[in-house]
């Protein structure tokens, strides 16, 4: 007889598959991070669908006060849920909002390499960098959050990612770029800034790569890193083409149906 995790990562794993809607998880699997990370690698393991890359979620200092964590947590991006700039997007009741990221392309080398990242030897092992649209929601019948365990419980709250022109790595002041998402059919606008993303999208990058080495996780191959929204969680007001700029590093688009 199956176990309770297994017959709810089941479910989850299902819904993850054919875009459905469940009930609530139990709490016991998302009152606590650490559960949260548990629940998260098993429903993982059962997607055969190419990770690839990963994304840091809970990434604003505000937020991390606001649940009592310190850090921020990563989950895997599959094939099925990453996309070219301009694609459409569909939404249901259990959206939770739209994000504007920096995100990085790996160097596959980063596998084979043993030493801790810092700030100073990352760039070594980064290939590309791109601005990115990530739409976040559940497969539950749920709305709001009421810590990261809800989120990354739900394969990190993950329902697509978007990605911009893609631009050689080179170092920028990536740690105070304008940003700006928008909606001119509705007139929704709003501005942000890459400060707000764990201190700078670099410091989220250490991060997650800092957390592949240690739960020995090895792609290898190039993957992509999304290090955090620079405007918070947008609600998504109205269907249509959304926009989002990041200063130096370009644009990249997506439209809600």
């Amino acid at each position: 007889m199956k176990t309770l995790i297994e017959k709810t990562s089941d479910k989850l794993v299902n819904a993850f598959l054919k875009n459905k809607i469940i009930s609530p998880l139990p709490l016991k699997f998302t009152k606590k991070l650490k559960d949260a990370e548990k629940f998260r690698k098993l429903c993982e393991s059962k997607i055969k669908d190419p990770i690839v890359g990963f994304k840091a979620a809970g990434t604003g200092f505000p937020l991390m006060k606001k649940f009592k964590e310190k850090e921020p947590f990563y989950a895997s991006i599959f094939k099925r849920n990453f996309d070219k700039s301009g694609k459409k997007i569909k939404i249901n009741k259990s959206t939770l909002g739209i994000e504007l990221e920096v995100c990085y392309l790996i160097k596959k080398e980063f596998f084979k390499s043993k030493n801790k990242i810092t700030t100073k030897n990352i760039s070594k092992y980064i290939s590309h960098m791109a601005p990115c649209i990530e739409v976040i929601g559940y497969r539950q019948n749920k709305k709001g959050v009421s810590g990261f365990g809800d989120l990354c419980s739900d394969f990190g709250a993950n329902v697509k990612f978007l990605i911009g022109k893609k631009q050689k790595y080179k170092k920028i002041n990536i740690g105070n770029l304008k940003t700006n998402i928008q909606n001119k059919k509705i007139n929704q606008s709003i501005n942000g800034n890459t400060n707000t993303v764990y201190i700078n999208p670099i410091n989220s990058l250490r991060f997650v790569l800092n957390k592949l080495r240690k739960d020995k996780i090895n792609l290898e191959k190039d993957f992509y890193v999304f290090t955090g929204s620079t405007v918070g969680v947008v609600p998504i007001l109205g269907k249509g083409l959304y926009q989002g700029k990041i200063e130096k590093l370009g644009s990249v688009k997506a439209i809600i149906n």
